[in-house]
């Protein structure tokens, strides 16, 4: 499967962080930071991990984990002791030892998306939870998106599908538990005219499919596990009760 070449990181990263500042960005950042204050809270755990492109877009201050951590794939100015730098392709840590993940935006802009969710299925431990914000190609942005693909980094994302995204965690033996969608407006800086646009919104919302531009899903690894035997010697053992004779009868 070919996806969308990207940008180096050293060109991508400060790009992508520019448009998170705008208005329109920041807009965008505050409806997947609602979802996330929503749906972390339910979810417990030691370890989470949020993979990402710029440490300051953090997501997690409403999960009760205890232990948190930041993967970014270079490093920036101001990231803290918390924050890894690896490939999001790449996740330096073990397998089975992450309680949540977090993927923000990982899957747009990777070399390889079907990769960054394979190894989030990875380090999750069996029960864990992954929680992915991707652009939606079923949205007025992802229509958008073809009269300005050659205008990275936003628009030149793989904006990865609904159906094709089940389909991997499908694969990956992971159950998808939720999927809301948010900004249902025109991709347009402006306010007053996404006001006089407004009717674009209103029909976006009463679609029956995910048709907001932020794709935001919760799903959960379900690994099927094999049923333990006992050590022979931790049965208990049947005692032996005496059986008694039958009698003889008259016919006997």
């Amino acid at each position: 499967m070919k996806f969308t070449e990207q940008l180096p990181y050293s060109q991508l990263i400060p790009l992508l962080s520019h448009w998170f500042d705008s208005p329109l960005g920041q807009e965008l950042l505050q409806q997947e930071q609602a979802f996330a204050e929503e749906v972390l809270p339910t979810l417990f755990g030691y370890h989470l991990l949020q993979v990402g492109w710029d440490h300051r877009q953090c997501l997690f201050p409403a999960s009760p984990v205890s232990r948190k951590v930041m993967l970014i794939p270079q490093m920036q100015l101001g990231a803290d002791a918390r924050t890894l730098i690896a490939h999001p392709t790449e996740l330096p840590v073990v397998s089975n030892e992450i309680d949540v993940v977090i993927l923000h935006h990982a899957l747009d802009y990777a070399d390889n998306p079907h990769q960054v969710l394979r190894e989030a299925a990875r380090v999750l431990r069996p029960g864990g939870h992954v929680l992915s914000f991707s652009f939606n190609p079923a949205s007025y942005w992802g229509l958008w998106r073809f009269f300005k693909r050659r205008m990275p980094p936003l628009w030149g994302g793989h904006f990865i599908s609904q159906g094709r995204l089940h389909d991997w965690l499908g694969l990956l033996e992971m159950t998808e538990l939720k999927t809301e969608s948010a900004c249902h407006h025109l991709p347009i800086e402006s306010e007053r005219w996404r006001r006089r646009l407004g009717l674009f919104e209103c029909c976006s919302r009463r679609l029956p499919l995910t048709s907001g531009a932020v794709m935001m899903v919760l799903a959960r690894k379900d690994v099927v596990g094999m049923t333990p035997l006992k050590a022979e010697w931790k049965q208990k053992r049947l005692l032996g009760m005496p059986v008694p004779e039958p009698k003889p009868t008259a016919r006997g």
